[in-house]
């Protein structure tokens, strides 16, 4: 049995987001690669079963200033084309949408997302998200919705959040699979956007990190299961948060 996912990731946190926890508890065997650090990215054949494409700091449209990136969208085109589930996050979904053809990069607004901030479903959308939930946001950039793509969800500053192409490819600009101890972090790093347009401060942060963590986690390992499955027999119970 295919029990391979290849993650892309674009710096150097830690694997304890919740992408990595729910593929280790379902009997799947994560393979990590930074291709910004000069790691090869591979040819798509049957032993893979799905990849995650995770956030960083990259204009996704910049590949002759970064050129790993076209391998990364050469990966995201073969997993589209055969239909591999394919999960793109923040960057991810950024790149997905500019390998659709779509526009991408920062909005005229100039806001901010940094926080904790309510997404709304669409109508479209209720089997993705059956309810608002806030979820984990940092980023300035945003994409246009691919043509042939169906909008999943929004926020009141970032209309695009969330949509499916086809069955098996998604992309959300948000972050669920940040834990609060992953936020924490976030909260430290030199590139946290307070004071920008948009961004809440941490007090604000803090407040909503404990009201809403819960029901992120919840939501993204039900959606997580629905995209993966589970190649264990007897899986173990998913922790929350």
């Amino acid at each position: 049995m295919n029990n391979r996912v290849l993650i892309i990731r674009h710096g150097d946190d830690p694997p304890d987001d919740r992408v990595n926890t729910y593929l280790l508890l379902r009997g799947f065997e994560p393979v990590t690669i930074r291709p910004c650090a000069g790691e090869p990215v591979p040819m798509l054949d049957e032993t893979w079963a799905g990849s995650v494409v995770h956030g960083g700091p990259f204009s996704v449209f910049a590949e002759q200033e970064h050129p790993f990136l076209r391998e990364e969208h050469r990966w995201i085109s073969q997993c589209i084309e055969q239909e591999v589930p394919l999960l793109g996050i923040c960057q991810g979904a950024q790149s997905i949408a500019y390998v659709l053809g779509a526009e991408v990069g920062p909005p005229a607004s100039g806001l901010h997302e940094f926080g904790y901030y309510e997404l709304t479903p669409t109508a479209a959308g209720a089997d993705f998200m059956p309810a608002p939930i806030h979820a984990v946001q940092a980023h300035f950039h945003t994409f246009a919705l691919p043509e042939g793509a169906t909008l999943l969800a929004s926020s009141e500053l970032y209309p695009n959040q969330a949509y499916r192409y086809g069955t098996t490819t998604y992309g959300v600009q948000f972050h669920p699979e940040v834990t609060i101890e992953g936020f924490r972090r976030w909260q430290a790093a030199d590139w946290a956007a307070y004071g920008k347009p948009g961004a809440q401060t941490r007090a604000e942060q803090d407040v909503l990190m404990l009201e809403h963590d819960a029901a992120q986690a919840a939501w993204f390992y039900g959606f997580l299961e629905q995209l993966f499955g589970s190649v264990s027999a007897d899986p173990e119970p998913l922790a929350l948060p």
